[in-house]
């Protein structure tokens, strides 16, 4: 087993390369954290990862450094595409705006990752197939990535919400709002079959103080109980398919994420 492995002296290449995308009509910068050292012939695990320009805040390339020197986690390769001015649009649910017709470029941007990302990734690596193929994010970007992967399991393998964005919803709550009106709850009750993903999820006890039920739990928590129902519902089951952290006092920021970060990436490439 890992614990009796050696330590060893990981390091982590960082650097960026911009994709040019015809879909979202940008130059998308993409950061790369690469095991120096690694062969691109030997099985390797993919880690996309939105909102990008992050990677610093959230100590990512020392945090895999520390795993993976202590062999608690496989080889993986992160790809980490930066978010811009156009994020409220791009991430969300693809062709399901919310009530204020925000992420109306979802479905751009699940084409650039399905049809441009992961092509270029190929390319640039040779590798046919990773081992495990991980999309995740924060917040907006955390409902981007369940979005993606749940429509594309044949892509990804697993998904990782930090403090989902799961209010995400088709209508005002001025307006006759009930919770069915939450949309990636709606979508995954709507599913027709159970896609063969699995799905890691995190909420902080602080991520914010709204209550729209005035319950006593703040909605995040709330919703991601919820979206854990539905997903029970479809079929999904606890721990096999699903695993849930709360973070107590954790806040809605990249210092919590990072905190939670090593926790998620020993669910998805663990040894």
């Amino acid at each position: 087993m890992y614990w009796n492995l050696p330590e060893m002296d990981i390091a982590i290449d960082q650097k960026e390369i911009i994709i040019r995308s015809e879909y979202l009509k940008r130059d998308v910068t993409c950061t790369l954290l690469i095991p120096e050292g690694i062969s691109f012939d030997e099985p390797l695990n993919l880690l996309v990862l939105n909102d990008g320009q992050e990677t610093e805040s959230l100590q990512l390339k020392e945090t895999l450094e520390e795993l993976m020197g202590s062999h608690r986690i496989k080889p993986v390769l992160v790809v980490a595409p930066h978010a811009n001015e156009e994020r409220l649009h791009e991430y969300g649910t693809a062709g399901k705006p919310d009530f204020k017709k925000r992420g109306a470029k979802a479905a751009l941007y699940t084409e650039f990752i399905r049809s441009e990302l992961l092509p270029a990734i190929h390319k640039l690596t040779g590798v046919e197939r990773f081992d495990t193929t991980a999309l995740a994010g924060f917040s907006l970007g955390g409902l981007s990535a369940l979005d993606i992967a749940w429509h594309n399991s044949q892509l990804f393998d697993k998904a990782g919400v930090f403090s989902g964005s799961f209010w995400w919803r088709s209508k005002d709550l001025n307006k006759g709002y009930t919770d069915n009106d939450r949309i990636m709850h709606s979508i995954i009750r709507l599913t027709p079959a159970k896609p063969g993903i699995k799905i890691w999820l995190q909420t902080g006890t602080k991520d914010e103080t709204a209550d729209r039920n005035k319950n006593g739990i703040i909605d995040s928590v709330d919703d991601t109980i919820d979206l854990i129902k539905e997903l029970e519902n479809k079929g999904f089951r606890r721990p096999d398919d699903i695993r849930y952290l709360e973070f107590v006092g954790g806040g809605h920021d990249t210092a919590t994420w990072a905190k939670a970060m090593p926790k998620f990436l020993v669910w998805a490439f663990g040894r």
